[in-house]
């Protein structure tokens, strides 16, 4: 598979609830971080529990993969009756065929008020 292949498999499986073949996916030792948070998960097995025990209720809505050879970078929606609405946009480097390492950015889709001096420069998406 090529590099931007591999990536949407493992959101494919990810949506299926495909555990064990969502790890086939990783690198034994994946490194996933999350820099906004401050946390790194390494290790298939840690990666793979993470997103197996999240809360149910959610569906991953992959809005784009672009890839430039062993690096990938996917836009996701993740919508989740309880939790929200989250957009994660990742940057994967994909060795062999497994993902090896990731940087995950994942926010929280809410209003954002503008500053008053500044309002005039942004358009409210929200209509």
């Amino acid at each position: 598979m090529e590099p931007s292949e591999v990536v949407a498999e493992c959101w494919r499986r990810i949506q299926d609830r495909d555990w064990d073949g969502f790890g086939e996916l990783l690198a034994a030792d994946v490194v996933i971080e999350w820099p906004n948070a401050q946390i790194r998960m390494r290790g298939r097995a840690n990666v793979v529990e993470f997103n197996r025990t999240y809360p149910e209720g959610w569906s991953i809505e992959v809005l784009r993969i672009v890839a430039e050879g062993q690096i990938v970078v996917s836009e996701v929606r993740v919508p989740h009756p309880t939790v929200g609405l989250f957009y994660a946009l990742a940057f994967y480097e994909v060795e062999d065929g497994q993902v090896a390492h990731g940087r995950e950015y994942w926010v929280e889709k809410r209003y954002e008020e503008p500053a008053p001096e500044r309002a005039h420069l942004f358009e409210d998406l929200r209509r």
